[in-house]
Formats: structure tokens, sequence, C-alpha cells
């Protein structure tokens, strides 16, 4: 076999590179995939018993009304609900992803609550935009209190 047959058996320098490269790509964007549940700094509620899906399926106590600080909440990254208390008595409850880029808000903080990623502010209020670069509320979620307990509507 000549060099030149050899040359045309095998593939060329350019298409070893270019595959390690699409390689290399591939391999780096399914790490950063779409599960997005960073940002959580510690802050979730999550009481550990039996995580999201026993909880929403048998509808059980998300937090105890004094789980939640007046004037702060609390997130519950399982459940992708942070639950908050704009006044004594009063309970809201929006969703964790960032109207922004779908982040999870990691904090409840001087009645904002923040997210991480870009550094957007939600109102504890009725989670509208407090600071950009969000330009949406933050979704409303469903919850009822009894008592002393909030769950999941």
């Amino acid at each position: 076999m000549t060099s030149s047959q050899k040359a045309r058996s095998s593939p060329s320098r350019r298409t070893v590179v270019a595959a390690a490269g699409v390689a290399g790509l591939t391999a780096t964007l399914a790490a950063c995939g779409s599960d997005d549940s960073g940002g959580d700094t510690g802050s979730s509620g999550s009481t550990g018993k039996g995580g999201s899906s026993d909880r929403s399926a048998k509808k059980g106590p998300l937090a105890s009304t004094s789980d939640i600080p007046e004037g702060g909440g609390k997130i519950f990254a399982d459940e992708q609900v942070v639950v908050t208390q704009p006044t004594k008595g009063d309970f809201k409850a929006f969703s964790t992803s960032c109207t922004h880029r779908g982040c999870a808000v990691s904090s409840v903080s001087d009645g904002t609550i923040n997210c991480p990623c870009h550094g957007s502010k939600f109102s504890i209020e009725d989670g509208s935009v407090k600071h950009a670069p969000a330009t949406q509320p933050l979704p409303g979620r469903e919850i009822k209190v009894s008592g002393g307990s909030i769950s999941l509507a």
C-alpha cells in the first residue's frame, strides 16, 4: 500500500480534531443540562419527610405558620415553592423559578425573593419585579393555611 493510499484510508488530522471538539462540546452541554436546581444555599425548608412526591401525593403540611418569618419567607426547593408572610398572618406562595432565565431563587431578605443568577428581586407581597433583569412577576402558587399548618393546594 502506498503512502497516498494510507492517507486516504485513515481519517485526516482535521477530522480527528473536529470529532474530539464535538465530543467535548457534547459532554459540556450534558453537564450543563436542564436540571437547574442550583442556587439553593441551604435555605430550603424541606422537612425531609419523604420528599416532594410523598408530600404532593398526600397534600400533607408543607410547613407550620411559625416556620415562615413575618416580613420574610422560606424556600422549599423540593416543592419548587417559596412561601412568604409579608404581614402577620398573611401568607403568600410563589414559584421558585425566576422569570428571567429560570434559575431557582435562593434567598428571601429585606422584603424580596432573590435570584442568584443575574440579581433579579421579587416582592414578597405579590411576586412583582423589584429589581431587573426579570420583567415578569413570579407566578403565584396555591397554598392552604389551616390552623397552624401551610399545605400546597
